[in-house]
């Protein structure tokens, strides 16, 4: 049994021409389904074209815009495939002989004082007792010591006692300078003798012993010390000059090594002579780096 009418029906396929629907919408004349299927088609051709085509114009677009990229960033085509992070390098203008020159700003070291006591050659400031030793009191920590008589010959043996006149006389001494310093019944005689090179000076005091000694110095308000009896005497050298102390009590007494007092004054007037022979090189020293 069949409804409708009768026959076959049919499968309707839009897409195919001559292909109908199995019914009819109010029963009217049928659509022409051939000509809507070449009309589909042709959209869908028509569809295909733009896109083709609108990817083509995209990629010329696209480009079109990196080559413009590349020409306003200073480079050509052939830059292309180079990293980005190589810069283009610059030309680095080669230094000329009209380059500015620039003094150094480093001063020069100073001079050495040592230097100018060194040798009779650079050593040539005016010396004497009082250059050496000048004022009328030396004070040394919290004692005041008052200067007494000084003394100054080209006779070093006279001036020496014990072993040194014949130390001082082998080393070609030139010059004796003494002077004498007291406070609190202790005198000290400090006597420097000048050589005319370091090495005389350092081998001379290297030849002393317990037994070499500088003659005490008294007179001016010192009283006689240390012509007999035991004294503490020390040397040293320090550029061409070889200095020695003898220090002792005025009294006579004998000093022994509990007399501590004795041997803080042979000690204070030893660095005060080092110390005015190094100011007597730095003064120099001084001199020379400002001509």
């Amino acid at each position: 049994m069949s409804f409708g009418q009768g026959g076959p029906q049919s499968q309707w396929d839009p897409w195919k021409p001559q292909s109908q629907q199995p019914w009819n919408s109010g029963g009217g004349q049928s659509p022409d389904w051939a000509a809507l299927a070449e009309a589909s088609e042709a959209r869908n051709r028509r569809r295909r074209l733009f896109l083709v085509g609108g990817g083509a114009l995209a990629t010329v677009a696209i480009g079109a815009a990196v080559a413009v990229a590349v020409v306003s960033a200073g480079g050509d085509s052939s830059q292309a495939g180079t990293p980005t992070s190589q810069v283009p390098s610059a030309d680095i203008p080669s230094e000329s002989a009209s380059a500015p020159s620039f003094a150094p700003t480093s001063a020069p070291p100073p001079l050495d004082p040592k230097d100018f006591i060194a040798s009779a050659k650079k050593d040539t400031a005016p010396l004497s007792p009082d250059t050496l030793f000048p004022g009328t009191q030396l004070t040394m920590g919290e004692t005041t010591y008052k200067k007494g008589p000084t003394a100054d010959t080209k006779n070093c043996a006279s001036a020496s006692g014990g072993t040194l006149p014949k130390i001082l006389t082998a080393n070609d001494c030139t010059r004796l300078i003494r002077v004498t310093y007291s406070a609190d019944g202790i005198a000290v005689t400090v006597g420097v003798a000048v050589f005319d090179t370091e090495a005389q000076a350092a081998k001379a005091k290297g030849q002393t012993n317990k037994k070499s000694f500088v003659k005490s110095l008294s007179g001016g308000g010192v009283k006689p010390f240390c012509e007999s009896g035991f004294c503490r005497t020390t040397s040293n050298s320090y550029g061409r000059y070889a200095y020695f102390t003898n220090a002792g009590f005025t009294s006579g007494k004998d000093v022994t090594t509990k007399d501590t007092k004795v041997f803080a004054t042979g000690d204070n007037l030893q660095l005060f002579t080092f110390r005015q022979i190094h100011r007597r090189g730095q003064a120099q020293a001084s001199a020379a780096a400002n001509e």
